[in-house]
């Protein structure tokens, strides 16, 4: 079908504005993903998937403002031993990175590599993300693939001796950033990615990920610090027999944040648990848009996201469970709940399951509610100020996505920050 004017022009405006990589291996890849974006159209809030977002700031032109945020807080995952790779507004820092010698793994940046012929890479960029393209369009992906100019490729070749922690740093209020990161995950290796830090006023991320048979990728992200900045981000993810794959996002303020995971599982036994956590107070939006699809045999899947709002602040949670007619046994488990701290918070859920086969175990459940009053009135019996003991019920109901952290330092890590977020918006 024909896309109307005002989203042909739209389209076309924002394309005029960027710069396309040229050359090397990537050319290909990023010449159909060009295409798909012009087939597809940059979003509108009358597409389906975008009814409760507005994409307007992710499509204009010119990225909107976003003022700095000064904090006193140390860096998050400071205390865990890591390799850092910093960017600064999608600018590569080498004197604050280190090097990227790690053992059981390869690591190079795209920049450094896309004007080469050939790159093992060439398999996997763009590839993922056209797959995910079906059966919900994502037409900022494919802007993604075709103009991020930078980003990590990481090769895993047996278990990594410890965390890459992929660290983003805004400091020009007008910038502008895409980042483009692939994984490839070998038979029996294992990689932990770690993602933090405000990367730009506006940001467009992607990590696609390769798992293959026996291989293991988790992934710990966190989101916000700079309120006023906007994100888009994009994770695909494949996965082969027996492996694994755990993701979990903590957002925390950002004006505008839409977050997209697509997972397939293609290999029998494969396990896929993705999670998130988000804080939200005042102008805020967070968007969770996720895909799994069980394509193989006794697989199984795990959503879990929690979200507190308050001050009028926004969540929107949109999952699907699809499971193919060969995907027997599989195990498919999807929960949203949200918390609103007062009355002109809202959640807006549109929970999915779509199933073929007739061996399964799959469920979906999305509840949104207040402050149990009952636990509150017993913690303040016990002489705990109303503050606390509301900070301790809503930690309590965030406990069950934060466990999806396999890692028990990270867990910690995650739940000190958000303690401290809670601390810092208490009204004893």
């Amino acid at each position: 079908m024909a896309l109307s004017q005002p989203k042909t022009d739209a389209t076309e405006a924002r394309l005029a504005a960027m710069q396309q990589p040229q050359g090397g291996w990537t050319a290909m890849a990023r010449g159909q993903a060009v295409t798909r974006v012009r087939e597809m159209g940059l979003p509108a809030r009358r597409d389906e998937y975008w009814k409760y977002t507005r994409p307007d700031t992710l499509v204009s032109p010119e990225a909107p403002q976003a003022a700095l945020f000064e904090t006193q807080e140390a860096p998050v995952f400071d205390q865990v031993e890591r390799l850092k790779i910093v960017f600064v507004d999608g600018v590569f820092d080498a004197e604050a990175s280190d090097d990227f010698t790690l053992e059981g793994v390869t690591i190079e940046r795209l920049a450094d590599v896309a004007s080469a012929d050939i790159h093992w890479a060439l398999d996997l960029y763009g590839v993922l993300e056209a797959n995910g393209q079906d059966p919900v369009q994502r037409p900022l992906a494919a802007l993604n693939t075709a103009f991020a100019s930078d980003g990590v490729l990481i090769h895993a070749t047996a278990v990594a001796a410890k965390p890459i922690s992929i660290i983003y740093r805004h400091t020009d209020t007008a910038s502008d950033v895409l980042l483009h990161h692939v994984v490839k995950v070998d038979a029996g290796a294992a990689v932990t990615v770690l993602e933090s830090g405000p990367a730009a006023a506006r940001f467009n991320g992607s990590i696609e990920i390769d798992i293959a048979d026996g291989g293991a990728f988790h992934h710990v992200r966190t989101q916000g610090r700079d309120h006023e900045c906007r994100a888009a981000t994009h994770l695909f993810a494949r996965l082969g027999v027996g492996s694994v794959m755990k993701s979990f996002t903590l957002t925390a303020n950002g004006v505008m944040t839409r977050n997209e995971t697509v997972v397939e599982l293609t290999g029998d036994d494969a396990i896929a648990h993705v999670a998130g956590a988000s804080l939200g107070d005042g102008d805020f939006h967070n968007d969770t848009t996720v895909l799994v699809t069980h394509d193989a045999v006794n697989c199984e899947s795990r959503q879990v996201f929690k979200k507190v709002l308050r001050n009028g602040a926004t969540g929107v949670f949109q999952g699907k469970i699809l499971v193919k007619p060969d995907a027997q046994k599989t195990d498919g488990y999807q929960i949203s709940q949200s918390l609103l701290l007062d009355g002109d918070s809202q959640f807006l859920v549109k929970p999915e399951l779509e199933i073929y086969a007739d061996d399964v175990a799959c469920s979906h459940g999305s509840t949104s509610g207040a402050i149990d009053e009952e636990a509150l009135f017993y913690l303040r019996s016990r002489g705990v100020p109303t503050g606390e003991a509301t900070d301790l019920l809503t930690l309590a109901f965030l406990a069950e996505a934060v466990q999806e952290i396999e890692d028990e330092a990270l867990s910690e890590e995650i739940i000190d920050r958000i303690g401290a977020w809670l601390l810092r918006r208490r009204a004893d």
